[in-house]
């Protein structure tokens, strides 16, 4: 569990709920829950690189064309 304290009493809750979120965002804490959010099939490793293949292939082609102005 993450607790976060005031360092002075003229300290801003904004700023202290900004500390907060850093530090969840810092341990990972968001990234495990969203991974285990849903049921993933196990796949082999082979499998895995090919599928990122094609999405980085995708994705760069879609930056090409919102660079080019088209859809």
């Amino acid at each position: 569990m993450i607790q976060v304290s005031k360092k002075d009493p003229k300290e801003s809750s904004e700023s202290l709920l900004r500390r907060f979120t850093r530090k969840v965002q810092q341990s990972g804490i968001i990234l495990e829950a969203k991974s285990i959010q849903y049921f993933e099939k196990p796949l082999s490793k082979p499998e895995r690189r090919r599928k990122a293949i094609i999405r980085r292939a995708r994705k760069d082609i879609k930056v090409k064309m919102t660079k080019l102005g088209q859809k």
